[in-house]
């Protein structure tokens, strides 16, 4: 695998100690980046559309497969997809740290996915859409 700090670095030219990877297709998805953004810059942290073309020969994935969940990549090689993702971001930003408790209780890790499943589900991007009506004929509820 290409290594990401190698590959890409952010816009000023400084390797990031990891990436965050969204669905640039859907406004939720875009919407919660956004509110995350200067954030996450501030700890080093860079953001990139999981549309990008590098994205997905360099976490070895399908277009398809990469558009099935948020991801975050570390430096180190840690990755993290879906609810896991909040709750690495929750170790990052002191005031979602609450998140990160959340698995630590009896349930709280299928709880934690089942709702990002749920979220993810109904979120509105035309990727998603495509997905859902490829998949069950329908288009589903979104946010």
């Amino acid at each position: 695998m290409i290594s990401l700090t190698s590959e890409m670095t952010d816009r000023k030219g400084r390797h990031a100690r990891g990436w965050l990877f969204y669905d640039a297709e859907c406004g939720f998805c875009t919407r919660v980046v956004r509110w995350l953004a200067h954030p996450l810059h501030k700890r080093g942290l860079a953001i990139a559309p999981l549309q990008d073309p590098r994205v997905g020969e360099l976490l070895g994935l399908s277009r398809e497969e990469l558009l099935r969940a948020i991801r975050l990549v570390m430096s180190d090689g840690q990755q993290f997809a879906g609810a896991e993702v909040f709750v690495a971001l929750a170790r990052e930003l002191w005031w979602l740290r609450p998140l990160a408790w959340i698995p630590s209780l009896s349930g709280g890790s299928s709880l934690m996915r089942v709702m990002y499943a749920w979220v993810a589900s109904r979120r509105q991007c035309r990727s998603a859409s495509v997905r859902l009506s490829a998949s069950t004929g329908a288009g589903g509820s979104c946010l």
